[in-house]
């Protein structure tokens, strides 16, 4: 299956504590992708704003999709790009 790197920047009008109300939701929703295969990492850049996440989709258009389901993605601007698997 096609593999794709998103990165996440959140809004700087992010208002933080409604951001932190779904935190738990976050976590939960983030186990559920992985437990699926459709979340393979997870990074975040806190001092940037930024989250770094591998997903694993049929294209880029499902990619957004999966990272849409989670609770902070309403905040987040998303770019979706395919990524290519190392020569063997």
């Amino acid at each position: 299956m096609p593999t794709f790197m998103v990165i996440a920047t959140f809004d700087p009008e992010t208002d933080l504590p409604q951001m932190k109300s779904v935190i738990a939701e976050e976590v939960a929703q983030v186990k559920v992708l992985q437990g699926e295969g459709r979340l393979t990492s997870l990074h975040i850049s806190s001092a940037r704003g930024t989250v770094f996440l591998g997903i694993l989709a049929e294209d880029a258009a499902e990619a957004q999709a999966t990272v849409q389901t989670l609770p902070m993605a309403k905040w987040w601007a998303i770019d979706v790009y395919p990524t290519d698997q190392p020569p063997a």
